[in-house]
């Protein structure tokens, strides 16, 4: 699976300009679930997420996860993470899983991410989703199972 996670002061998503998910402090995480991938991928990427290490501690250095400040984390799907640019200008999204088994992957992480004790909220998977944020730092990091 592939992650984008953003510190977040706030974020919300909305689809038909009603709110259906938001957080305060914490992240926003958009995730990718791609060929090949189950559930051990989905619950290892859970818990690198609720484990990483990028909020300030009292010295000013990013030296806390998310469960150590107590934040919560906004999941919105993003097959577009699983962008081939490597073949002209349009890119190709044929590594990520097919529509049934990325939702199913989805909703999966999302509710290890809240198993693991972070308030989650999600998007809707396949949706016109609009999304805003205001970055903390900024503070930008992408995740990928494959990579290790």
């Amino acid at each position: 699976m592939r992650a984008l996670i953003q510190r977040v002061s706030e974020a919300a998503v909305r689809v038909d300009g009603q709110v259906i998910g938001q957080t305060g402090p914490g992240l926003l995480v958009l995730v990718c679930a791609m060929q090949g991938d189950a559930e051990a991928q989905a619950d290892a990427l859970a818990g690198k997420i609720s484990r990483l290490r990028i909020f300030q501690d009292d010295a000013g250095k990013m030296n806390r996860s998310i469960l150590d400040i107590g934040g919560s984390a906004l999941v919105v799907s993003q097959f577009t993470l699983a962008a081939d640019t490597s073949r002209g200008n349009r890119p190709g999204f044929s590594t990520a899983a097919p529509p049934a088994e990325g939702e199913r992957l989805y909703t999966h992480f999302a509710r290890e991410l809240a198993a693991l004790g972070i308030a989650t909220e999600t998007g809707r998977f396949g949706a016109d989703m609009k999304v805003s944020l205001v970055n903390d730092g900024p503070v930008t990091i992408w995740i990928d199972t494959e990579a290790g």
